[in-house]
């Protein structure tokens, strides 16, 4: 049974379908012609009129066909390919739930250790407050998961409540790091404004600092140097304001640019180097939350091992209190 699986596989199917199809119009038109040389042949033989028998032109009578057939095979071609991109989207569903189920179990296994350890040990509160920090970085690590797939659901569906409000996107940014120097303690990051300018913007704060969170998370797992370092810029050009974050990251493929930020997607070159493993849906995420502000995000590199540069742009809009 397990050799004959081939035998219904969709690709399989699909060819044998289409080349079916193919050969029976084929055979159609063959016999068509044939019967019609013969009926015309009968007709001069015994000098009647052809017309009386064959109403209509062969040709036509092919033509018409062949656009049936051409209906039925594009008909063919949309089942299949919507068929496929249903399949591929099981597939990254199946990765990001066996990718996500990690992301839950790694914290929730080490917080058992540590307090098992509290439990069945005498420790010194100098190992106390120790063991104690790494348990607060995991639980830390495990609520930013969960309102990861918590927020990522309410702006999927347009149900994600904030209030637009002005504000200054280099002291956002600047306020953010500050707020989460523990999260990036291992990591150089700096933060350049070299048009020493406020780049003011009607944004809500928390999903900004949310997609900060992605981008920046991002460039610390992929990265294989003895220190990341993160160089982040304010540019304006365009009425545009651009974000720039360029790192010393391991780079991105030039056909990973663009599919690192579908739904669920994670690039095997890229899961290589990584620290630890990811849901998939972190860049995903930032851009909807840029897209969400009307603006979008790009990647680039100059290739393997020459880090990445994520660029945000956001165009200049007046005020706006509600999405």
């Amino acid at each position: 049974m397990k050799q004959a699986k081939w035998f219904f596989h969709p690709i399989f199917v699909f060819v044998l379908s289409t080349v079916a199809l193919v050969c029976s119009l084929s055979l159609y038109i063959y016999w068509y012609v044939g019967i019609s040389a013969g009926v015309k042949s009968l007709a001069y033989r015994y000098q009647l009129d052809p017309g009386q028998f064959i109403e209509a032109s062969p040709w036509v009578v092919i033509l018409v066909l062949s656009l049936l057939v051409g209906v039925i095979l594009a008909g063919i071609l949309i089942i299949f390919i919507y068929h496929l991109k249903t399949l591929q989207l099981y597939r990254l569903q199946q990765t990001f739930i066996s990718n996500f189920t990690h992301e839950l179990k790694t914290p929730v296994t080490s917080l058992k250790l540590y307090l098992e350890t509290f439990t069945k040990h005498e420790i010194p509160r100098d190992e106390q407050l120790k063991y104690i920090s790494f348990m607060l970085q995991d639980a830390e690590r495990l609520s930013n998961n969960i309102n990861s797939i918590l927020n990522l659901a309410r702006i999927e569906s347009k149900v994600y409540e904030g209030i637009f409000t002005n504000v200054d996107l280099v002291e956002l940014v600047r306020g953010f790091l500050a707020s989460n120097r523990h999260i990036f303690r291992e990591c150089d990051i700096h933060v350049e404004n070299p048009q020493e300018k406020g780049f003011y913007q009607p944004v809500v704060a928390s999903l900004i600092e949310m997609l900060l969170m992605n981008i920046l998370t991002n460039a610390k797992k992929y990265n294989n140097s003895g220190r990341p370092s993160v160089r982040i810029t304010f540019e304006e050009a365009e009425n545009t304001q651009l974000i720039r974050f360029r790192d010393n990251g391991i780079g991105i493929e030039k056909g990973e640019r663009k599919k690192i930020f579908k739904k669920f997607y994670q690039s095997r070159n890229r899961g290589e180097h990584a620290v630890v493993g990811g849901s998939g849906i972190g860049l995903y995420l930032a851009q909807q939350i840029a897209k969400l502000h009307d603006g979008r995000i790009t990647a680039d590199s100059e290739g393997a091992g020459k880090g990445s540069v994520f660029t945000v742009a956001l165009p200049l809009k007046p005020k706006r209190e509600k999405p």
